[in-house]
Parts: C-alpha cells; sequence; structure tokens
C-alpha cells in the first residue's frame, strides 16, 4: 500500500525539508511526497533535489495562483493509494505511516482516517507566547475516547451542521485526514477534491458528508505547525489581510455571485469560510445542507464592533436589516447594561453573551505547554520517544 504525502509550499523551504525529513524518518518505506511549488522566490525543486531522494517529486507554477489551485495539483500529481496533506510548516511523527497502515487494515480499507493532531507554535508566532509550546485543538467526537472506532453517520452530519451554522465542532485542517484514492475519485463527481477559498474548510466536511466509512483515532499522526508565514500567525496577530495576500485565497465567481446579498464586512475569514460553505450547499443539494447566513452576518457585526474604526461602524448600519437592528440593538443594550454594573454576575452575563452568540468553538482545555525544541521536527522526534 502506497501513502503519497502532499506538500504544496511557497517560500518557506527550510521548513519544507523539516516536512521532507519527518518522511523519510518514517519506518514504513513505501510512499512518495508530492512537493507543488506555488512560485516561490527561491528553486524549491533544487533543493529538493540535492535531498538525492527518488521517491519526492516535485511540481512548480511559474505564477502565483490561488491555494486551492496548489493543492488540487500536489494531488493530481499523486499515484498513492491513499493521500495526507501537509503544510510546509507540518511533520508527521516517527512510525505515522506504519500506524496507519495497521488501521487500514484492521478495519477494512475505510474511505478515510480521521486522526489527532497536536499544534507546534514556533517562538514569538502567538502573541504572548515567547517560548515555543505544543498544544491540541477541540474535537467533539474524539473527547473521552481511547481506542480507533467508527465513526457514525449521524455523528458525521452533525459536525458539518455545526460547521455550516459557523460552530467548529472538529479540526477542519486537512492534516488530520487520511483519504483513499476511491473517495477522491467518488468525490470527483462534485469537481475537484479541494474547492473554496479555503480548501480545508470546503474538503473537510465534504469528506464527512461522503465518505461511506471513516475510522476516528485519537493518536496523533502528526503535529500541526504554527510558523511565521503560516496564515494563523497573520490572523492572530491582526495581518489578516497579509495572509490573504500570502495564501492567494480567491472565491469562484459563482459563490460570489450567490453570496452577493449576504456578505457584509468583517474578516475575510468568515467569507471564505462562507464561500466554502455555500460551494458544499451547491455541491451536495441532494443532501438540502443549510447555511446559516444569520449567523455569519452576526460574527461579521461582532468582528467589525470589536474593531477601532468607526467608519466600519457606519459602513455595518447601513447594511443592517430591519430585524437586525432589533435583535441586535436589544443584545448591545443588555452588554452595555451590565458592563457598567459591577460584580461577578453582571460579569458572567457579558461573558454568557459574548460565548453563545459570538463564539466559534466550545470552550476547552488544550493543553497548552511550553518545550524547549527548536523547532518542529525536535517537538516530533521528542514527542515519537
Amino acid at each position: 500500500m502506497k501513502f503519497s504525502i502532499l506538500l504544496p509550499t511557497r517560500n518557506r523551504l527550510e521548513l519544507l525539508l523539516l516536512a521532507i525529513e519527518s518522511v523519510r524518518s518514517q519506518d514504513y518505506g513505501d510512499w512518495e511526497v508530492v512537493v507543488s511549488d506555488n512560485a516561490s522566490e527561491v528553486d524549491i525543486a533544487a533543493a529538493v533535489s540535492q535531498i538525492g531522494e527518488p521517491r519526492i517529486l516535485t511540481h512548480r507554477f511559474n505564477q502565483l495562483v490561488p491555494v486551492t489551485d496548489n493543492w488540487n495539483a500536489a494531488l493530481e500529481a499523486a499515484t498513492g493509494d491513499y493521500f495526507i496533506m501537509l503544510g510546509d510548516d507540518d511533520v508527521l511523527l516517527p512510525g505515522s505511516l506504519s500506524t496507519v497502515r495497521q488501521l487500514i487494515d484492521a478495519w477494512g480499507s475505510p474511505d478515510a482516517i480521521y486522526a489527532q493532531a497536536h499544534q507546534y507554535a514556533y517562538p514569538h508566532v502567538v502573541p504572548g507566547h515567547e517560548s515555543p509550546f505544543i498544544q491540541t485543538g477541540y474535537n467533539a467526537f474524539l473527547a473521552g475516547r481511547n481506542t480507533p472506532f467508527e465513526l457514525s453517520r449521524k455523528e458525521a452530519l452533525s459536525m458539518v451542521s455545526a460547521a455550516m451554522d459557523f460552530r467548529i465542532l472538529y479540526g477542519f485542517n486537512m492534516q488530520h485526514f487520511v483519504f483513499s484514492r476511491r473517495l477522491v475519485e467518488n468525490l470527483g463527481s462534485k469537481g475537484r477534491f479541494f474547492q473554496s477559498p479555503y480548501p480545508d474548510y470546503y474538503a473537510a466536511n465534504a469528506v464527512l458528508l461522503m465518505a461511506e466509512k471513516i475510522v476516528a483515532t485519537p493518536e496523533a499522526v502528526c503535529l500541526i505547525g504554527i510558523s511565521p508565514k503560516s496564515f494563523g500567525y497573520y490572523y492572530l496577530n491582526a495581518m489578516e489581510s497579509d495572509g490573504v495576500e500570502f495564501l492567494h485565497n480567491v472565491a469562484a465567481p459563482e459563490i460570489v455571485e450567490r453570496l452577493r446579498g449576504e456578505v457584509v464586512p468583517g474578516t475575510n475569514m468568515n467569507d471564505s469560510w462562507l464561500c466554502a460553505m455555500e460551494t458544499l450547499k451547491r455541491n451536495f443539494s441532494e443532501l438540502s445542507p443549510r447555511v446559516s447566513y444569520s449567523r455569519y452576518r452576526r460574527l461579521q457585526y461582532h468582528a467589525v464592533l470589536s474593531s477601532s474604526d468607526p467608519g466600519r461602524y457606519l459602513k455595518v448600519l447601513r447594511m443592517l436589516r430591519f430585524w437586525e437592528i432589533i435583535v441586535y440593538g436589544t443584545i448591545a443594550s443588555v452588554y452595555a447594561l451590565f458592563r457598567f454594573v459591577p460584580g461577578k454576575y453582571p460579569r458572567r452575563v457579558r461573558e454568557f453573551i459574548s460565548h453563545a452568540l459570538f463564539s466559534r468553538s466550545p470552550r476547552f482545555d488544550p493543553n497548552l505547554h511550553d518545550v524547549p525544541y527548536r523547532d518542529i521536527l525536535e517537538a516530533a522526534r521528542a514527542h515519537g520517544r
């Protein structure tokens, strides 16, 4: 059984080499790495060729293309039976491919495996954290699980419904998934595997909708990097426009037209999320998935009101619908009232309003802890000991 490790990259050669080394260090040998270079300013192909590894394939775009196109290029050049998507700042954990192979054999070649993943943040990338750290994201269906299990159809659909309601109950990152060629071919009836400005937001939920059998495991397969020039870095440091430029995430014109009456100012993250869910709705119309446009707009209004730009306030006020003026005006009044009332109960009311109406994920303990490792590969190797 052959694994294809998909490695789209752009201008992060030093991190890419760590990702490649994490694959070369696996104790399972039937793999290939497909590097798809999105018009990097350094010679990625030359640097990779110096490794002298015939199982590494390279593809290059000479001009910058949307991130979705680069991801699809990596997938379409791959020849494996199962695929794993890594960012160029991610790494596989030691022994991951052997573990995945055992799961595939034990569970009768499922369409997909969803595995836990931890996050490694480089120093000074996340505000307030000078040291590198490791944490784990939230996942509703892995909570309390100690062994692999088959994800039920009902549970999978509930995850998609939450995503279309702009709630994150599981990690959308494709690094969580090991997906089969059979599934990719079946999804071909819906267009290319990766779609929309956020290809993972679309593809993760498309997998949950389309896969006949998904095995979930609480054992981590990879470390997801939060590095300089990652979108996470740009977003966490209030540099979203720079992140959009770096990824070159572009929405399909048809989807933009469909959403013309719903899109309001706020964050590009919410806009791209909306485009991904609208694409899912279009492609899976037979399942009648419903996009919560009202919650999207609520999150956008909250993003604007949380900023310090009066010009954006006025722009949003002109776009409010009558019922939104009444509802959100009432919410804002209650929040403001309790803001000036001392004591723990008014504070709890404010926290409840903020979390219930505007939070994207439940409260959870990410088990964040500082680590001494210089880079993500060192962290992965220490994790595997």
